[in-house]
């Protein structure tokens, strides 16, 4: 296994401050923010120099119901050769629902979701490593991530889910130590049951970064000072086995580089004081003494009575009408309102780059007594379908899951979107103004994402042209030239308004 040392997040903010920095073995870069062909001067810099580069994506969606898209691979896969990287990351999580085994219209979160810890869930993740692994050529490696919400029905821990998945498919691990401590304050879950139960020795890297509590649920923003309770799970993390790596994760206001730097301090201190802990029990062990007993770990219970931030859920006119049966139980028809029920469409097997079709598994013939694998997939597919819908398009809350939860989360993915269509579209927040942010969040209440936040950019402008805003007529102008460059159009004629406000009228039924 590769050993790359003490590392941290490039991101374009910060990539002067990261190459000014004493200590860097290594840098982590966002997949899907860089060009095979087109590598930024910063980290073509950083590799001349002998620093590791590692992409890390975040986009595949390995653990939807779906199997991994083609391109998105071949992209990943080109990206790490690009950078002469030793291995890619990606993570266990779901960002897009419904489309063809659900019979309707993809949805993106845009956002990384937890998958259920089911077996149904785990089969069709296993299989997507699977074809991931044929396909990337570097070894794969898959980070645990941080939630809000907790599936209903889940039949392992996450230690225990984890670690079946390595012996299935002998993926390796990126441990985020943030995201255990997430999921400790948001969800009950003990850090130090985890790190016992999964397989250490397939730890790839370690993720280490800061968040937020606010009303009892804490946000994992890496845009905060790493807190002590995070260095407390690096600790105990290390104090069972070295890990290849530890990386430095921050994406949102970026302090100056002598903080970056002291957050780097007190991670090599921490490490150092977890192998001279580690050291001295071996010893003691070695020369007959009882090992110390580590002292219970406060485990933070969060009830569903708790006060969410920024008030109850808002109504959402729904988009659809989601019937799903809790995971692991007969999914129920879900058709769009008004619409007869229609069949769900196969499953195809066959991806559409016929270069990458050996890639993907003939489906195995089903074991006695336990369901298909397509069968799992379309479990699975029903289950995030539902549970997506109702955070991104207002439809009602899955049985099992708790409400409020589920309206922070929503509130959350809302903002989300508002901030990264911002940063890829700036020039919306400057010709809108103050009235950006009501104006988007209003837009995204009744518009589900389909087609990636750049996407999302233009028909959130569009939807303002129609609407005749903004009211002032040189911004109007601004946006209309802004409009046009981007998507090669006129905007909309009075029959296209037409077709396309009767349309959203029905879906919204």
């Amino acid at each position: 296994m590769t050993e790359l040392g003490i590392g941290i997040g490039w991101r374009p903010e910060i990539a002067e401050a990261v190459e000014g920095l004493s200590g860097i073995d290594w840098v982590e870069v966002v997949a899907e923010n860089i060009c095979a062909d087109h590598l930024p001067d910063s980290l073509t810099r950083l590799r001349e120099r002998g620093v590791t580069v590692v992409p890390h994506g975040v986009s595949l969606g390995l653990g939807g119901a779906d199997r991994p898209d083609p391109a998105r691979l071949a992209a990943l896969g080109e990206k790490a050769v690009a950078l002469g990287a030793p291995l890619v990351t990606e993570h266990i999580a779901f960002v897009r629902a419904e489309g063809p085994l659900t019979a309707t219209p993809q949805l993106e979160a845009g956002h990384l979701l937890p998958v259920p810890r089911t077996r149904d869930a785990l089969d069709v993740l296993c299989e997507n490593v699977r074809i991931a692994q044929d396909v990337l050529p570097v070894p794969l490696a898959l980070e645990n991530i941080a939630a809000l919400v907790a599936w209903p029905g889940e039949e392992m821990s996450e230690g225990r889910f984890l670690a079946e998945l390595v012996e299935r498919t002998g993926v390796r691990l990126l441990i985020d130590v943030a995201n255990l401590h997430t999921n400790r304050v948001n969800r009950g879950e003990d850090p130090a049951r985890a790190l016992s139960e999964l397989p250490v020795e397939a730890i790839a890297y370690v993720h280490v970064a800061g968040g937020v509590e606010r009303d009892g649920v804490w946000h994992d923003t890496h845009a905060h000072p790493v807190p002590g309770a995070v260095l407390d799970i690096l600790a105990d993390l290390a104090s069972r086995v070295a890990p290849p790596g530890v990386l430095l994760e921050r994406d949102d206001d970026f302090p100056p580089a002598a903080e970056l730097a002291g957050e780097l301090r007190a991670i090599r201190a921490t490490l150092a004081g977890a192998r001279r802990g580690a050291a001295r029990t071996d010893t003691a062990h070695r020369h007959g003494a009882r090992p110390p007993v580590p002292a219970p770990r406060e485990t933070l219970l969060i009830g569903a009575g708790a006060r969410v931030s920024g008030g109850p859920m808002p109504e959402i006119p729904p988009a659809v009408r989601v019937e799903a049966a809790p995971v692991g139980r007969a999914p129920v028809q879900r058709t769009p309102v008004g619409a007869a029920p229609a069949a769900a469409a196969p499953v195809q097997a066959v991806p559409a780059d016929a270069a990458l079709a050996d890639a993907v598994p003939v489906e195995p013939a089903p074991v006695a007594g336990r369901p298909s694998a397509a069968g799992a997939r379309q479990r699975v597919a029903v289950a995030q379908a539902a549970l997506l819908s109702a955070l991104v398009a207002g439809t009602p809350v899955p049985e099992g899951f708790d409400s409020r939860r589920l309206g922070v989360q929503s509130r959350a993915l809302a903002a989300k979107r508002a901030g990264v269509v911002a940063k890829v579209a700036p020039e919306l927040p400057e010709i809108l103004g103050a009235d950006y942010r009501p104006a988007f969040l209003a837009y995204a209440r009744y518009r589900p994402m389909t087609g990636g936040y750049r996407r999302d950019a233009l028909d959130f402008a569009e939807h303002l042209l129609i609407a005749g805003r903004p009211e002032d007529p040189a911004a109007r102008r601004r946006l209309t030239e802004w409009w046009q460059d981007r998507s090669g159009s006129r905007p909309p004629g009075r029959a296209t308004r037409l077709v396309r406000a009767a349309r959203h009228a029905l879906v919204r039924k």
